[in-house]
């Protein structure tokens, strides 16, 4: 039951920290997605980190379950991102649609390399 707690508070507090930066960013016009590339990058670092600590056994499973699987699972926003790629094509936004693809897709992988990097 407590892995189960553990999960749902770290989704809760993933998704609250997503809506935080969506509404800090709601009041800028922006016509690239920037908030769900910005949450993306964020739990990439996270999820990075956290990765470099297990591989080094320096995480419990309770940290890892709050962490890696709740708060990143509720923070990144790969269903937000198809969605506003989609969005960004059917507006005719083709070269921005493919810089949010291979932006997030690219800087995603490198932040997540960081991340382990600093578990180090």
């Amino acid at each position: 039951m407590l892995q189960i707690a553990l999960v749902f508070l770290g989704g809760g507090l993933g998704s609250l920290c997503r809506y935080g930066i969506a509404r800090m960013l709601s009041s800028q016009a922006f016509q690239f997605p920037l908030a769900t590339l910005l949450a993306n990058i964020i739990s990439c670092i996270v999820l990075g980190y956290c990765t470099g600590l297990l591989l080094r056994n320096d995480i419990s499973m309770s940290a890892r379950l709050l962490i890696m699987t709740g708060f990143c699972g509720g923070f990144s926003t790969f269903s937000t991102f198809t969605g506003e790629t989609f969005l960004l094509m059917q507006e005719g936004q083709h070269l921005l649609a493919l810089l949010n693809i291979a932006g997030s897709i690219l800087i995603c992988l490198v932040c997540f390399y960081l991340g382990m990097v600093w578990a180090k």
